[in-house]
This record gives C-alpha cells, sequence and structure tokens, in this order.
C-alpha cells in the first residue's frame, strides 16, 4: 500500500542523494549541543499524542540521515492544492541556546500533480540553525499519499539549512510537489 510515509521516504533518498540536504552537516565549535532523538521524541510525544511511534521512527530516521538537529519547530499548518497549492502554518521555535526562538510562521506555494487538503500538527527538526535564522525560503520537494490520515516527512533546503517537517495530518491528499516554505516573524497571507 502506499502510503504518504512511503513516498516521502522515497523522496528524501533522492532529495538527500542529490542536494544539499545530503551533504554532511558539521558542527562548528560555536554552536550549542544538538537535541537528542529522546528530547525530541519526548516532545512530540507531548504535541502529537498517539501517533509517537510512528514519529519515533521518522525522528530515528532523519537522524540517521542528517544528525541531530540543534533546533526545532512544534505547529499546526492548513494546506490545500489543485495542481498548484498553497500551505499557512503557525509555531514556536526552540532553540538549544537560552534564546526560547518565539512564534514563527511559515507559508508557500508549490507546483506539481498534487491534489486534495489537510490540516496537520507538525513538528520540524531544524539542522544547522545559523546566525542567518530560519527567515527565508526553504526548497522542499514532498510527496503525499492519504485518505482521512496520515503521518510524513519531508526535506526543505536552504544554503546549509536543512528544515525536516514531520507532519501527522487529518485530510484527503495525493501527489507530488516541488515547491517551497517561506518562515516570516509574523502572520501574513502572501505565500511569495
Amino acid at each position: 500500500m502506499l502510503t504518504r510515509r512511503n513516498i516521502s521516504t522515497l523522496l528524501l533518498g533522492g532529495l538527500a542523494a542529490g542536494s544539499a540536504a545530503g551533504r554532511a552537516l558539521a558542527r562548528t565549535p560555536d554552536q550549542p549541543a544538538p537535541f537528542s532523538p529522546r528530547e525530541l521524541v519526548d516532545a512530540g510525544h507531548a504535541f502529537f499524542g498517539g501517533v509517537s511511534r510512528g514519529l519515533g521512527q521518522l525522528v530515528e530516521e532523519a537522524g540517521r540521515r542528517w544528525g541531530q538537529p540543534n533546533g526545532y519547530i512544534l505547529g499546526q499548518e492548513a494546506s490545500g492544492a489543485f495542481f498548484g497549492g498553497l500551505r499557512y502554518g503557525e509555531g514556536k521555535l526552540f532553540r538549544r541556546r537560552g534564546d526560547p526562538g518565539g512564534r514563527i510562521y511559515w507559508q508557500g506555494p508549490s507546483l506539481g500533480f498534487d491534489v486534495g487538503g489537510e490540516g496537520a500538527r507538525q513538528m520540524m527538526l531544524v539542522y544547522n540553525l545559523d546566525q542567518a535564522g530560519m527567515y527565508r525560503r526553504f526548497a522542499e520537494l514532498d510527496g503525499s499519499a492519504y485518505f482521512v490520515a496520515g503521518l510524513g516527512m519531508s526535506a526543505a533546503t536552504a544554503g546549509n539549512t536543512v528544515v525536516v517537517p514531520i507532519r501527522s495530518g487529518v485530510g484527503m491528499r495525493l501527489g507530488v510537489a516541488l515547491g517551497y516554505l517561506k518562515f516570516t516573524p509574523s502572520p501574513t497571507w502572501n505565500p511569495f
């Protein structure tokens, strides 16, 4: 059976092989210690509830591919697509340094063979979060195939920073799309 997780895993394999996300993400001495998989699963369990087993598997897979993140976002988003799509979300950024990160918003367009809509709770793992921060565009290739509910992950890159959204969604979605996520400090309806 083709699920969002299976498609996302296949897409991530190709994305990792041919993009900046596949590069080794080395930690510089001035960066704080990354979050451990146990810390991420505990935070996700409190946020996602009953899907934490699948979340644990996705966190392990992300860790295998990119190492340990030095930030993460917990939030929610809504998205819809009919070949062209839009997504809007909001959440809270957590970093290792004493800086709590605060509220963060994201939006973005996509284009591809993608039809449906969803509402999702989301944990985004952030690798190599640097001084440039999150307020920029991250290119993303996303694939979905589910009816009623699903759990999946994708990857988005900007420079050496990688964001891995793990979504637990409710809705109906089928397709593959290329787009980007634009992170902003305040909400906006403009996805571009």
